[in-house]
């Protein structure tokens, strides 16, 4: 039997995702898994500082995994995280 989630364990989730940044490499991991911090930097065309802020953020959420290959990181989504990148895609859809 699942366990419920507190309200504390759902808050971690949902603050994980409260920033615009976050909500776009959350997307955008969905759309190309395994994509590395580099690639992310360039496709948003932000700050590379900003972003591995909001990657680390993620990770710590559950939203979003790290493996290391080299120099390299790349980010998949995290079973927790593919539950809200539906939602997302649902949410951003109705109107």
């Amino acid at each position: 039997m699942a366990k419920i989630k507190t309200a504390k364990q759902m808050e971690r989730h949902l603050k994980g995702i409260a920033n615009h940044y976050r909500i776009e490499i959350l997307l955008l991991v969905q759309k190309e898994n395994g994509i590395t911090l580099d690639d992310i930097i360039d496709t948003l065309k932000a700050n590379p500082k900003t972003i591995g802020e909001h990657t680390r953020r993620l990770h710590q959420a559950g939203l979003v995994n790290k493996r290391y290959k080299g120099k390299f990181v790349e980010h998949t989504l995290s079973p927790y995280g593919k539950m809200f990148v539906n939602f997302l895609k649902s949410f951003q859809q109705f109107n």
